[in-house]
């Protein structure tokens, strides 16, 4: 396995992932964002270079310290060879199967591997499995293909407008994270609260402030790039806020030239009808969460 170091190595990587899209999605995320600094002092693994099979995007050993931190220890994976990859991703250099961890993908293929492997390793694994979304800017960038506007809905793919005297389009701080992770599906926990802190501290966060000045809705990104762990609070639910700042979001990532994307719960038709509306494109893959425990 290989460490890749050096910007001129990572920015081949990043170049030869777009060519995969949109099955390497959630790594070619985590990888351009990792060329604009990379905030979260993430690494990127491959098989070999410059013909590499698989790549593993994962933080520094020493930011992975708590066993139990699974917010953290976060493995994103691409595969050119899905069925070969269980051998690699067994090696104790690439994933550290001594702690409770996340395994992320755009690919459902790797699940079969990934299920085998956690059970030679004696873990219980949960999977979660989500629609993909991608923003018609992004892929009309990225994957022009899957372009098809026959398929969109009439408009102009704007939100109702919001009533700003009341409302006021602003940002987070670390103050808000108690917040976030109070109403956020995967959060509720200390280690969570300290995930979404770090979220709020290096990326870009878009929030809608109430008449007393604190954030009645709210949306942030991981450290994939992806828009994530949106929320609104409930006596402001039902009045599109979601949809406005999810909106807001995607035209600001997409001005500082970033890959807009997101997943949503295949049960959640609120989000699904909100993104036809915006005119995101639902792509032909899933977003995948291997939820790893140790026995």
């Amino acid at each position: 396995m290989l460490h890749l170091q050096g910007s001129q190595m990572l920015q081949m990587l990043e170049k030869s992932l777009r060519k995969g899209l949109p099955e390497s999605l959630k790594v070619y995320g985590t990888v351009f964002h990792m060329n604009q600094g990379n905030p979260f002092k993430l690494k990127a693994l491959v098989d070999k270079w410059p013909d590499f099979t698989t790549v593993v995007v994962c933080p520094q050993e020493q930011e992975m310290v708590d066993d139990s931190d699974h917010y953290t220890n976060t493995y994103q994976i691409y595969s050119k060879d899905p069925e070969n990859c269980q051998e690699l991703l067994g090696a104790p250099e690439v994933i550290n199967w001594k702690q409770h961890l996340q395994i992320q993908s755009s690919q459902s293929s790797l699940n079969e591997r990934i299920q085998h492997l956690a059970a030679t390793k004696s873990f219980q694994v949960e999977q979660t499995q989500c629609f993909l979304y991608m923003s018609f800017d992004t892929v009309k960038k990225l994957i022009p293909s899957l372009l098809d506007v026959r398929n969109l809905p009439p408009g102009d793919g704007k939100p109702k407008a919001i009533n700003q005297e009341m409302l006021k389009l602003s940002s987070l701080n670390v103050t808000h994270a108690a917040l976030v992770n109070e109403i956020w599906h995967f959060g509720g926990n200390e280690r969570s609260q300290k995930f979404i802190e770090r979220c709020i501290q290096n990326f870009p966060t878009f929030c809608l402030l109430g008449p007393e000045g604190t954030p009645v809705s709210w949306s942030l990104m991981d450290q994939t790039g992806e828009m994530r762990m949106g929320g609104t609070v409930p006596e402001y639910r039902g009045q599109g806020l979601v949809t406005y700042l999810s909106y807001t979001q995607s035209q600001a990532l997409t001005k500082l030239g970033f890959p807009v994307y997101f997943h949503t719960d295949k049960n959640n038709k609120i989000i699904q009808t909100m993104s036809y509306n915006l005119h995101h494109i639902r792509l032909p893959c899933d977003w995948n969460q291997w939820h790893c425990i140790p026995l």
